[in-house]
């Protein structure tokens, strides 16, 4: 019994060690990144990006609880403008504060996640223009500790955020598409 007892020990540390050797061969950052190009003009992208209020209605996150609390602070929009959010288990909690808009191009936020686990990183949206639409990247990049290299033996980020933010890019585009759509109606209404 005893020898099994150490046998199993001896298993146990085998697969410690090597779960610590492979993380301790992980990069210090991560960087995501998914583009896509919308249908509408980059000033109907950037005004659904740089108005935190518009942000529920395309996050790809805001399903995980219908229940979630949103709260803004700060500037109206862009640069100090920020939203929190208090979910359940799955949608955890946090802070976005946007750090730069570039008004047609990009912006840029802080990220603040406070639970399930304390982590920030850098969001940014890049708008170009291309053909009648605008091609947008979104991309997140932050840096790992050594319990995140532990835990990316075992899981992707790029797998676990890169569908979310193509999730997220469709339903921007399908929300831009509508703004655009309105101001379209609007002008020919008020001609």
């Amino acid at each position: 019994m005893k020898k099994i007892l150490l046998g199993l020990v001896g298993v146990v540390a085998a697969v410690v060690i090597v779960v610590l050797a492979l993380a301790a061969t992980k990069p210090n950052q991560y960087v995501v990144k998914r583009s896509a190009t919308l249908k509408a003009a980059p000033q109907f992208v950037y005004a659904q990006i740089e108005d935190m209020h518009h942000f529920p209605s395309w996050s790809p996150w805001q399903k995980l609880d219908p229940a979630m609390q949103t709260k803004y602070s700060g500037a109206a929009s862009g640069v100090g403008s920020v939203y929190e959010w208090e979910g359940n288990k799955d949608a955890g909690s946090g802070r976005m504060t946007i750090t730069e808009a570039v008004p047609n191009e990009k912006v840029t936020m802080k990220l603040e996640f406070l639970k399930p686990f304390a982590s920030t990183a850098t969001t940014a949206l890049t708008l170009a223009p291309e053909g009648e639409g605008t091609k947008v990247e979104w991309s997140m990049s932050g840096d790992y500790d050594f319990m995140s290299k532990v835990m990316c033996v075992f899981m992707d980020m790029d797998k676990m955020i890169g569908k979310d933010f193509t999730e997220g890019l469709a339903n921007l585009d399908r929300v831009s598409s509508e703004a655009a759509a309105a101001s379209a109606q609007a002008a020919v209404d008020a001609a």
